[in-house]
């Protein structure tokens, strides 16, 4: 099921809802990115990490990438805060 749409969403979402066509070019894009092979393994390494752990599939924590190489818990809203900009 679809997520319920906000009743005032945020500059992003606004814009998307009011030019379909940049919203399907965006579409397409994301859908090419997400598909490469990079990021696949990208995305299979953390899955991965999380089965390891015992995690994959209960919420919680994300498992992220450190900058030397290894992987660390860590709350999902400052993983995915991380190279995102402030307003």
């Amino acid at each position: 099921m679809a997520p319920r749409k906000v009743a005032k969403p945020k500059a992003t979402a606004a814009y998307y809802r009011k030019n379909p066509k940049a919203k399907a070019k965006k579409k397409a894009y994301d859908t090419k990115y997400h598909k490469s092979a990079k990021r696949k393994k990208y995305r299979s390494e953390l899955n991965q990490e999380r089965r390891r752990r015992g995690i994959a599939g209960k919420g919680g924590k994300d498992v992220s990438h450190k900058k030397g190489g290894g992987y660390t818990l860590e709350t999902p809203s400052k993983n995915r805060a991380r190279n995102r900009g402030k307003k």
